[in-house]
């Protein structure tokens, strides 16, 4: 147990990475596990207005809006070039990546390393390795994104609610 949660409360929709490995997942929950903590509550493969898909989006107190892109294999990374595509969608970017992965490449400048964050994470927690860079969101930005990403809320616990209503997301 993290934090005060068990395997009953994990902060994380169980149809989250449905299609993705099981380390994907695995990281996710121990990424959304941490933000918990800091009072930052995340939403797994949220689409954005790009028609980008953010693995995980996560939105504090004062709005600052967090996406966190999961990388579990180096093929995956290397071929990975629509990742900036997300920087105009939240205040801050982290990458999060499981436990032995080889971080090196997180330094490359193709990585953006003075902007991305980087994380590393298991199935029960996560630990940053580097901040990532606050970088604000322009004030209309913010207000359409905090909409959508209470109404993305609003329409999982709906599907929740009425299963008839799944999928709408």
């Amino acid at each position: 147990m993290v934090g005060g949660m068990d395997e009953v409360t994990a902060p994380l929709d169980p149809a989250c990475f449905d299609d993705a490995p099981a380390q994907a997942r695995d990281v996710a929950r121990g990424v959304a596990r941490m933000f918990f903590r800091q009072d930052l509550l995340a939403l797994c493969e949220v689409p954005l207005a790009n028609n980008r898909r953010a693995d995980l989006l996560a939105i504090d107190a004062r709005g600052c809006m967090t996406i966190v892109e999961i990388k579990v294999s180096r093929a995956d990374l290397r071929g990975d070039v629509k990742w900036p595509d997300y920087l105009d969608y939240c205040d801050r970017f982290f990458w999060a990546v499981p436990i032995g992965f080889d971080l090196s490449p997180f330094a490359e400048e193709a990585f953006r390393p003075a902007i991305a964050g980087l994380i590393v994470a298991d199935r029960y927690d996560a630990a940053v390795v580097r901040e990532a860079a606050h970088r604000p969101l322009p004030a209309a930005r913010r207000k359409a994104e905090t909409l959508r990403f209470a109404r993305r809320a609003a329409r999982r616990l709906l599907g929740d609610l009425d299963p008839g209503l799944a999928g709408l997301d």
